[in-house]
């Protein structure tokens, strides 16, 4: 009789298995590891995270460098560009219609003038892993770092406002990290005619650019990741 109940205990235990839920129990005793979370509702975690650790970098590179103040405008306009890259599978400064976080900052603020630098990275990710927000964020953070051109974007000291934008598809996460200085335009805000948009190899390059002659003509720069308004 030993062996036939035997037999029938791994038959029943067989059966617990394939009970509804089971593999929830599993997960909860540690015997199936959980799925890592949707990569989609990580994004605005890795955007703060990105944002932080760039501005403690910023600040160990230039003690002088000024604070960085996280900027709506700045924010929304990273983030189309980071979600345009991801749904069209590309990474580079313009896109495949033409738009550049330059345009599309005039396209909102015609009353802009100074410099726009931004800094671009992707990064891949299998789905058994998930995006591990701050790996992720200290690796994008690192590729900007072991580039001089985007290094000295990053580190520009009269950058004071930023935007992030995340993006991922696929499995590719998309960022985007735009800087800004903020030069404003006084009593003439909003009486300027639109300006023009001029490209520089680094935000040094576009400060030492000198001043055009009629003072009412918006300059900027937009970058790297640079360029001028």
């Amino acid at each position: 009789m030993r062996p036939l109940a035997l037999v029938l205990a791994l038959l029943l235990l067989a059966g617990c298995t394939d009970l509804p839920g089971m593999s929830d129990v599993k997960q909860r005793v540690g015997l199936v590891p959980p799925p890592p979370p949707d990569p989609k509702t990580q994004m605005t975690a890795l955007e703060d995270r990105i944002e932080a650790l760039v501005e403690e970098q910023r600040l160990k590179l230039d003690p002088d460098a000024r604070p960085l103040t996280l900027d709506a405008e700045l924010s929304r306009i990273a983030r189309q560009r980071a979600e345009d890259m991801a749904a069209k599978h590309y990474l580079a400064h313009a896109a495949p219609n033409g738009d550049t976080s330059a345009t599309l900052l005039m396209a909102q603020d015609e009353t802009f003038q100074g410099l726009l630098g931004e800094n671009l990275a992707a990064q891949h990710y299998t789905l058994q892993s998930g995006v591990a927000v701050e790996a992720f964020a200290r690796r994008f953070l690192d590729t900007w770092l072991n580039s001089a051109p985007h290094r000295d974007n990053l580190a520009f000291a009269d950058y004071n406002r930023t935007g992030v934008g995340a993006a991922v598809n696929g499995d590719t996460v998309y960022v985007a990290q735009l800087f800004a200085t903020d030069l404003g335009l006084g009593p003439h805000a909003g009486k300027v005619p639109p300006g023009t948009i001029t490209s520089f190899d680094s935000p040094r390059a576009a400060k030492q650019t000198p001043a055009p002659p009629d003072p009412l003509r918006l300059r900027g720069a937009i970058g790297n990741d640079q360029s001028q308004r």
